[in-house]
């Protein structure tokens, strides 16, 4: 299950410096048709791919079926994503999730800033456990129910809840593609996820909760009279969370289940089984208990991001086997000076701010094979801090613009479908931008400290391969 695997496994051509050049104009073409939507990115990534694939047939760097090892090792992410697909659309459909976020409005009485806060919390925890996407389409529906019904601008929680939503993506493993992408390519443990990136998480919670305060200081009632008090709270008690749980014991069940996947993913390296068989298991087991409409669940699975991972992988691969990747490696190495205190820094940064304008999965997917070859071999490099700083700042770098991360563009295409409100490149620049400085630069020294204070610990797992 990891990309860096099938690229490492791979011997590499030694092609010509403008085959080099070429490949990687066409990755970076692609990667331009991936940020500005000219094409949906599924289809940018399939057209990439089918190019390089043509040039490679053509100028005989590899024969065809070489194709398919680029994929091979891959296919436990496709698990994954299939998996967690079937099982939160399952549990979804019992009403479990409405059921909590209503507890959760009825809890904070409505106002305003208890409300925020809540929100922001429950986003972390939910990205945390959910994964991103689910997470943001279950809270963008709660969030823009809540606004019409107590009369506030959808705005500042909707956006509030889209920062958020990032800094649960690094809590755990499975919160997040890029921490699949990265961890298993790494071999990281599961539990590392909870002493490492786990803490800074929090860290960086804190740090968009207080700028989203300060820039929506004027947009929201923070202070609120009792009388105000009063009448939010009988609102809110007409609200019902049990209005879409159709059966209760479902409901029970599909509890059960998605706590047991959640359990399963924290166990399933050291009982030696992949991340997918437990997210396989989790979904057949709602499907089998829980579930109704099996071929209505099933069809819920997202496709597109599926077929945009099958594109961009076999780019990084055409890519990697010109050897453009390791001359890449090759110059970070030289500009550092093989200085892990240089390359933290470039890492982070880089990774970030180029999340923030394609996107965090295509930037991991690039960046894996760099980071093994520039702490293999004779380097001298602890690969350990490169892969925490690329896990955080490949996530965070997504609060820097609309289309920086998943969580930002479901957001902000609620608020324009559903509200008629339009968020502006400058408005979201300022909010998402400022907070995202502030969090990669904590980010950066977090992770010198905890590798200067020996707190990160060294990564001896060893992936778990599908048997072929």
């Amino acid at each position: 299950m990891m990309l860096a695997a099938s690229l490492t496994e791979m011997p590499t051509a030694s092609a010509p410096a403008w085959v080099m050049v070429l490949f990687a104009v066409v990755m970076m073409a692609t990667y331009v048709g991936v940020a500005i939507e000219r094409f949906h990115k599924t289809v940018a990534a399939l057209c990439g791919a089918a190019v390089l694939v043509i040039l490679s047939v053509a100028l005989d760097l590899f024969e065809y079926p070489t194709v398919y090892n680029f994929l091979k090792e891959d296919l436990n992410i496709f698990g994954v994503i299939i998996g967690t697909g079937v099982l939160v659309d399952v549990v979804g459909k019992s009403g479990l999730f409405h059921f909590i976020s209503m507890w959760i409005v009825r809890l904070t009485g409505g106002q305003a800033n208890r409300l925020f806060m809540t929100l922001c919390v429950v986003t972390f925890l939910f990205v945390s456990v959910l994964t991103i996407v689910p997470a943001m389409l279950i809270l963008s529906s709660l969030v823009l129910v809540i606004c019409r019904s107590l009369g506030y601008k959808p705005m500042p929680l909707l956006l509030s809840v889209a920062v958020c939503a990032n800094s649960g993506a690094i809590a755990t493993f499975a919160s997040g593609l890029p921490n699949i992408m990265i961890g298993t390519a790494a071999g990281i443990p599961y539990v590392d996820f909870l002493r490492v990136s786990l803490p800074y998480a929090v860290v960086s919670l804190v740090v968009a909760i207080a700028g989203l305060r300060w820039f929506f200081r004027n947009d929201l009632p923070w202070k609120q009279s009792d009388e105000d008090k009063a009448a939010l709270k009988q609102q809110i008690e007409g609200f019902d969370p049990w209005a879409l749980v159709e059966n209760k014991s479902v409901l029970l069940r599909s509890s059960v289940i998605l706590l047991c996947t959640v359990i399963g993913f924290a166990l399933a390296q050291p009982l030696g089984v992949g991340m997918d068989f437990v997210a396989m298991v989790g979904a057949t087991a709602a499907l089998l208990f829980a579930g109704k409409g099996v071929e209505d669940a099933i069809g819920k699975v997202n496709w597109t991001v599926i077929l945009f991972f099958m594109g961009l992988f076999i780019i990084i691969g055409c890519v990697k086997h010109t050897g453009a990747l390791k001359w890449v490696a090759q110059q970070v190495v030289l500009v550092s000076d093989n200085r892990i205190e240089l390359l933290v820094p470039l890492m982070g940064g880089f990774s970030a701010v180029a999340s923030s304008i394609v996107d965090n999965i295509p930037v991991a997917a690039t960046l894996i094979p760099i980071v093994q070859d520039v702490s293999g071999g004779d380097t001298g490099v602890p690969a350990e801090p490169l892969w925490w700083t690329l896990v955080i700042c490949c996530n965070l770098g997504g609060n820097g613009t609309p289309i920086g991360s998943i969580s930002c563009v479901i957001a902000i295409y609620a608020l324009k479908r559903e509200a008629g409100i339009h968020v502006g490149w400058g408005t979201f620049l300022k909010l998402g931008g400022g907070i995202m400085v502030v969090q990669v630069i904590g980010a950066i020294f977090y992770v010198m400290w905890m590798h200067h204070q020996g707190y990160i610990p060294d990564i001896t797992a060893t992936p778990v391969l599908p048997a072929h």
